[in-house]
């Protein structure tokens, strides 16, 4: 194992925290993402599609009415980032069949990045709507919709330990075939970003999404260009506490950061205010973070159970209010998972955020 672990680390045996967590989440052969399907009870997690189809259904609705909201226009492109196991974008599809004229007018595409989760959608999802695609920036014309569940909680940070006015950075260091990780000087570039997030205000961690901020990138230019927006749910954080939050899952529950390497999912929690001055400096517009709850709530998910359930026995009845309550009590997910949903400058939809 530890020979594998080798490696991944050059001549240096040192690497900055977010490019450790690339290589251990997603290099071809070793990766945690290109090794198993980590959903479900066989998994290590279980996501918000796989816990209840009626979270998609809420998702879908929202689709929709943008889609009227832009006009209507006769092609749309949707776009899910980090498709898993293709549980959301089977119920997505579905879910359109209500609804022929989007469902006509849309074009799906999956971005996925582990070969091992393009295989098992691939296996799963047999539309003529739907494709696969590994380069953003191949999305040239029409308007588009970005989402993403559980996508930002997943991609690569940086750490950083402020302390008094010295700033230093987090490695992942290889010491007598074992992982550590270790603080050095933080370079004048990176602390220059940290400012210019504001950042710096207060000691402790703090924790930066560079690689994703790269990724955003060209999903903030599309938006830009094509018109549209993107929508993102996920765990984590609106008031910044300064604490490390990386943390890592294996079998549904919390495993040793350094231990299970490459067989363990690691992830943090997402700091939502940061990705909000993220999307408000490049030119979007993010008029506010709501929590899964509001989000579920405001889009009728309490009517949508209570219709479905006339038609259903009570055991049947049971499960689907509990899978419901999982979802939007304010002690499971209700209150942990925040939405957030940014826009071209010139869309005035808002549905659920207002």
């Amino acid at each position: 194992m530890m020979k594998k672990i080798d490696k991944i680390f050059d001549k240096s045996k040192s690497m900055s925290l977010d490019l450790y967590l690339e290589k251990v989440l997603y290099d071809k052969n070793f990766g945690y993402y290109q090794k198993k399907n980590p959903f479900g009870i066989k998994g290590d997690y279980v996501t918000a599609p796989n816990i209840s189809r009626v979270f998609c259904e809420m998702i879908a609705v929202w689709l929709v009415s943008f889609w009227e909201n832009l006009k209507k226009p006769k092609n749309i492109n949707f776009v899910e980032l980090g498709p898993g196991n293709g549980d959301f974008c089977l119920a997505l599809l579905t879910s359109l069949k209500n609804f022929p004229e989007v469902s006509s007018a849309i074009n799906i595409f999956l971005y996925e990045k582990s070969d091992k989760l393009r295989k098992i959608q691939k296996k799963r999802i047999f539309s003529k709507k739907v494709k696969w695609i590994n380069d953003l920036k191949k999305i040239k014309k029409n308007p588009v919709v970005f989402f993403g569940n559980e996508f930002l909680d997943a991609l690569p940070i940086k750490q950083f330990r402020k302390i008094n006015n010295h700033i230093y950075e987090k490695y992942a260091c290889l010491k007598k075939n074992k992982v550590d990780f270790v603080f050095k000087k933080a370079l004048k570039k990176q602390i220059n970003k940290l400012k210019n997030y504001q950042l710096l205000k207060r000691d402790g961690i703090i924790e930066y999404p560079e690689y994703g901020f790269k990724e955003l990138n060209i999903v903030c230019n599309k938006i830009k260009k094509l018109n549209g927006g993107a929508l993102f749910i996920d765990y984590g954080y609106k008031t910044e506490n300064n604490i490390d939050t990386l943390q890592s899952i294996m079998n549904h529950r919390f495993n040793n950061i350094k231990k299970n390497i490459g067989n363990a999912d690691i992830t943090s929690l997402v700091n939502f205010n940061l990705y909000r001055k993220y999307f408000n400096t490049n030119g979007l517009i993010v008029e506010d973070v709501i929590n899964q709850s509001q989000f579920l709530q405001k889009m009728g998910i309490i009517e949508r159970v209570e219709i479905a359930s006339n038609k259903m026995g009570h055991k049947e009845k049971l499960d689907l209010y509990s899978r419901i309550q999982r979802l939007i009590d304010p002690s499971m997910m209700g209150r942990n998972f925040k939405v957030i949903f940014t826009k071209n400058k010139n869309c005035n939809f808002s549905l659920a955020f207002k």
